[in-house]
Order: C-alpha cells, then structure tokens, then sequence
C-alpha cells in the first residue's frame, strides 16, 4: 500500500476522533471564537487536532515509524500494511488529542471564571446552579450575575 495512503486513513481516523470529541464536549459545532481573550477552538480546531495527534503517534510509535519514503539504496520498497488496530488507535489518539487541547481551554475558562467571581456576591443558590454547567457557560454566567 502506498504510504500516503496509509498516513491519510490515519489522519481520517484522528479527524474522526477529533469530530467525536467536539460532540461529546462544549464545543459541539461552533467555531473558534475568542471569549474574554481565552481562544476557544470549536469543531475545527478540534479535527486539526486529532488528525495531527493521530499521524504523529503513527508515524513516531506505529507502523508509520519503519517506513523508509526516500529509500534510494533499495530496488523494491518494503511491503506497507495497514491493520484495524492502527486505525482504532489513530481514532483513540485522535479523541485524546482534541480532549487536551478542550481541557486546557477549560482550564483558562474556569480561571477566568474565579477572578470574575471574585468581583460579584453570588448566592448560594445562584452558585449551585453555576457549578453544573460546562466551562463556557460558567463564565457566561457569572458575567451576568
């Protein structure tokens, strides 16, 4: 099979997984955006992440690491396979890829979340029905209060 081949199904798989991770986020569909500074990434970034992340790991740990592209030396190139295990796991790197970079957005929000909240008095019940929201909506939240 030809390498890039291989390296573009890898890739799909990490989109895939970078797609997955959108949904199962905040992020859903929405588009990078900054909010309060802090950029958040939305769908796309996501997909980048996840086929970066997916064609990395392939490519420094995988099968993708023996591939030899610009081999002058040999007169055949080596035979280059491709198993459902790479793909599974191009997927999976790909969702954890993309699950990073969510929850280091996550983590500027909630920050600036607790210097925002430090300015208001929010009440107890205000505040109980805050902290069960995702990251985004938290900060949208106590800007308003």
């Amino acid at each position: 099979m030809n390498p890039w081949i291989c390296a573009l199904l890898i890739s799909l798989a990490g989109m895939v997984g970078g797609v997955v991770n959108a949904l199962l986020t905040d992020n859903k569909f929405i588009v990078p955006k900054l909010k309060n500074g802090i950029l958040c990434p939305g769908f796309l970034s996501n997909i980048l992440i996840g086929a970066t992340s997916a064609f990395s790991s392939w490519s420094f740990y995988g099968s993708g690491a023996s591939i030899e592209l610009a081999k002058t030396t040999a007169t055949v190139r080596q035979d280059i396979s491709l198993t459902f295990s790479a793909l599974a796991g191009a997927f999976l790197v790909g969702v954890a890829g993309a699950k990073w970079l969510t929850n280091e957005v996550d983590k500027r929000l909630l920050k600036e979340s607790v210097k925002e909240a430090a300015k208001k008095e929010i009440s107890p019940d205000k505040c109980d029905k805050i902290i069960t929201q995702s990251p985004r909506k938290i900060l949208e939240e106590i800007q308003q209060a």
